[in-house]
């Protein structure tokens, strides 16, 4: 990568070229060869250098999506176009102008236009034609020609498409029917499997690494950790598409059950038993259970918080998100940073017009809540459900009769389809066939949803859960320690929302006390008095607001 992208303007003129090939193995042939010559030869007749040394080559990527602008090389010339650090009377050389762009012509020629209009003249390599200001204004019928061009390109372009999904489409029908059992090529296939040209298989030693990383998940590992110890085991998951952050993403692919996931304007198909499973059926419900009271988080900051970035911490007094304020820069030697350095802040906190709640340390916040986790009479009560369940089953019931309902307009106008001989189907029916479709897997999911909710009613903590608590608090108190991730965990698992009343119940600027109502998972909800000093708690007046 040139100066030029980093920010380095030069002063002469440059002759760039682009190469841009949809299909990797394009790039095995003779073209890229003769266009860099072609390239080279004329910027020597000009005078002029050709910029060697800026990569402007992508392979596999789409101009019809506009994925060449979105992240590839292209993308990055416009903004170095767009910011001026492309020097005036450079030239662009490219195959021809449905390397720039197959988007739909107008989209196509505005970015003609924003090269063009920056001082910069644009060559295709196939008609040895050249565009600039100085060219269109004397020959108009240049700039009509070109839009013809990408006219031609972009029909071209949306024809395939159009192509390749009806026959994607076709092929996933007759998947779902039991009528194919083909390969289809839509999307990435997960990297943890082989085609041999017959049938998929699995990679052990990919597997092994996909299973280690779901149980680290599941254990409660953040992203950054959980892919330092994947390494640590020789698994270099960054070589295959998974790795760090991406761990979240990968523990939700209905791949791992067998599964693939198709979408094609809009209209979804589930192929089941695509691949060879991962996990089993009930594995892989178990883990999309642990997903929905997982807050997945993107990266892994320096301090692991025990009550914030879970998206369940909110200020008693406006009701706005509780975030971490960690005064990393008052750090002490040894990398330890002071209790008051450590802050839970409100959001909206502002001294003339917002919330009046500041700020206070998140240490007796933490050292409250682990304290009292940590006894397994507290422990028990906050996981007692508040009901037996009688609101999920009602709510389960609402949405089967619901599910029903749609089931039955959805079968009469189906009936009224198929009852009428005029022909072509009225779009009006076919529109609302649709919806209903849609609606009806929506309700589908949601009754799924609430039927594992149900499943999980009733269910209590073991006495082994406060024992647990006790221990990794010990070792959470060093901030370093990977016991931060786990209990961060459990509090998840524990507590839908803990509102925090940094100055009392009553805001008081003198108050010695932090004020936190938890509510468990299971409905209950706890007041504690925390001294805002030493942590240490007592039963509170609850607030029911």
């Amino acid at each position: 990568m040139s100066s030029l992208i980093t920010g380095e303007c030069k002063i002469s003129a440059r002759v760039y070229s682009y190469l841009r090939f949809s299909d990797p193995r394009q790039a095995t042939g003779s073209s890229a060869d003769r266009q860099l010559q072609y390239a080279q030869r004329w910027a020597g007749e000009r005078g002029l250098v050709l910029d060697e040394s800026l990569s402007l080559r992508d392979e596999g990527l789409s101009a019809y999506h506009q994925n060449h602008v979105k992240q590839g090389a292209l993308g990055a010339f416009l903004r170095a176009v767009d910011e001026g650090r492309i020097p005036d009377g450079s030239v662009l050389i490219v195959e021809g102008l449905d390397r720039l762009s197959r988007a739909e012509p107008l989209q196509a020629q505005a970015q003609l236009g924003q090269i063009i209009n920056a001082g910069i003249t644009v060559v295709t390599a196939s008609d040895g034609r050249e565009y600039n200001r100085a060219g269109l204004k004397a020959q108009p019928m240049d700039l009509v020609y070109s839009l013809l061009v990408m006219i031609r390109a972009h029909e071209e372009s949306d024809t395939k498409s159009k192509r390749v999904k009806a026959s994607i489409r076709r092929l996933c029908e007759g998947w779902v029917a039991g009528t194919y059992r083909g390969l289809i090529r839509n999307g990435q296939d997960p990297q943890w499997l082989r085609w041999d040209g017959q049938a998929w298989h699995l990679i052990p030693e990919r597997v092994e690494a996909v299973r280690y990383a779901i149980e680290l998940y599941k254990q409660g590992e953040g992203a950054t950790r959980a892919a330092r110890k994947l390494a640590e085991r020789g698994y270099v998951l960054s070589d295959w598409g998974i790795a760090g952050q991406q761990i979240y993403r990968l523990v939700k692919l209905p791949a791992l059950r067998g599964a693939k996931r198709i979408s094609v304007d809009g209209e979804d198909y589930l192929l089941e038993g695509y691949y060879p499973p991962v996990l089993t059926d009930e594995e892989y419900e178990a883990l999309q259970a642990a997903t929905e009271t997982r807050h997945g988080r993107r990266g892994a900051p320096e301090i692991v918080g025990l009550v914030t970035g879970l998206g369940i911490a909110y200020c008693g007094y406006c009701g706005t998100a509780v975030v971490a304020q960690n005064l990393l820069s008052r750090a002490r030697e040894d990398g330890t940073v002071a209790d008051g350095h450590r802050r839970l802040h409100c959001t909206s906190y502002s001294k003339s017009t917002g919330c009046k709640a500041a700020s206070c340390s998140v240490v007796p916040v933490e050292k409250a809540l682990l304290s009292y986790c940590s006894d397994q009479i507290n422990l028990a009560r906050l996981l007692e459900p508040v009901d037996d369940g009688q609101q999920l089953r009602q709510r389960l019931q609402a949405c089967r009769r619901k599910q029903a309902d749609v089931e039955r307009q959805l079968q009469r106008i189906t009936e009224a389809l198929l009852a009428d001989d005029q022909g072509a189907a009225p779009l009006a029916f076919v529109r609302k066939a649709r919806e209903l479709e849609a609606e009806l897997g929506q309700l589908q999911a949601e009754a799924e949803h609430l039927e594992r909710e149900q499943g999980k009613v009733g269910q209590t903590q073991t006495p082994a859960g406060a024992e647990l608590w006790r221990k990794l608090a010990i070792e959470a108190q060093d901030i370093k320690s990977p016991a931060r991730e786990q209990l961060r965990q459990l509090v998840l698992d524990t507590f839908s929302r803990i509102t925090v009343y940094m100055r009392g119940l009553v805001p008081d600027p003198k108050s010695k006390v932090i004020h936190l109502v938890l509510v468990s998972r299971a409905g209950q909800r706890v007041a504690l008095d925390v001294d805002r000093r030493s942590g240490a708690w007592k039963a509170g007046r609850d607030r029911r607001g």
